[in-house]
């Protein structure tokens, strides 16, 4: 014998299960995206002066 449909139920998991789905892709992205941004920064920063207000150590000679 056939089980009783649980629309509700089944429509419920689905839509929680779409949603942990959806959240862990914008993780994927934000992460991604956070990585990139770094990686930009660091590349940009890499042969230029210092930020300002930033003073070089005194020379000891």
């Amino acid at each position: 014998m056939a089980r009783k449909p649980n629309y509700d139920f089944e429509r419920r998991e689905r839509e929680r299960l779409k949603a942990i789905k959806v959240a862990e892709k914008a993780e994927a992205k934000r992460q991604a995206r956070e990585k990139a941004r770094a990686e930009n920064a660091g590349a940009e920063n890499a042969g230029e002066a210092p930020p300002a207000g930033v003073e070089p150590a005194p020379d000891k000679g």
